[in-house]
């Protein structure tokens, strides 16, 4: 079904509230100003699950997208980005469950590892996040849900369509590779 959206020009902001209720009123301006005020912090949420950049980019556009046609639906309880958030990781998961299939018959569950104190503080920031970018996808998908957003295994099994110890085991497997990874590199960097 072809969307079709009607714009007016308006180009006094004065806050997020302004911006949001001229967004809603399909007002141009207001649109791209939400649009390049939180673009950055949605692209780096969009690629640490889907791991491609043009691919985020698509995730991120059709999230603005969806974030547009329901902005009427924001009640200004809670934080907008929070609100933003939540469309966009929910846009990524569909386009990975669109792009892979899960399998529900995996159901290891093993002992979790966790990466040793010493070797995880001497990781910079970016060197962990295209380590994890690195995992397979759907290991990295179940990692990111749990560790950096804070999403359960049932909730995690809900959004992906497993069960959540297929769930678990992905999150385990995740650390295992991590962990292996981590251990390495900090082999090479101390011969």
């Amino acid at each position: 079904m072809p969307i079709e959206l009607s714009y007016t020009e308006s180009t006094n902001f004065t806050d997020i509230q302004d911006i949001i209720a001229s967004c809603g009123r399909n007002e141009r301006s207001g649109q791209e100003k939400l649009y390049k005020m939180f673009h950055p912090r949605m692209m780096s949420l969009a690629i640490r699950y889907v791991n491609d950049r043009s691919l985020a980019e698509d995730v991120v556009n059709i999230g603005f997208l969806k974030c547009f046609q329901k902005i009427d639906t924001y009640n200004f309880q809670g934080s907008f980005e929070g609100w933003l958030r939540k469309i966009v990781l929910r846009t990524a998961l569909d386009s990975i469950k669109s792009n892979e299939r899960y399998n529900d018959k995996i159901v290891f569950v093993e002992k979790e590892e966790f990466i040793e104190r010493d070797h995880g503080e001497r990781m910079y920031y970016d060197q962990l996040i295209k380590l994890v970018n690195e995992l397979p996808k759907t290991t990295r998908t179940v990692f990111n849900l749990n560790v950096i957003e804070g999403f359960h295994h049932k909730e995690i099994a809900e959004m992906l369509g497993m069960s959540e110890g297929t769930s678990k085991w992905h999150l385990s497997e995740g650390r295992r590779i991590l962990k292996e990874k981590i251990e390495h590199l900090q082999l090479n960097i101390t011969q």
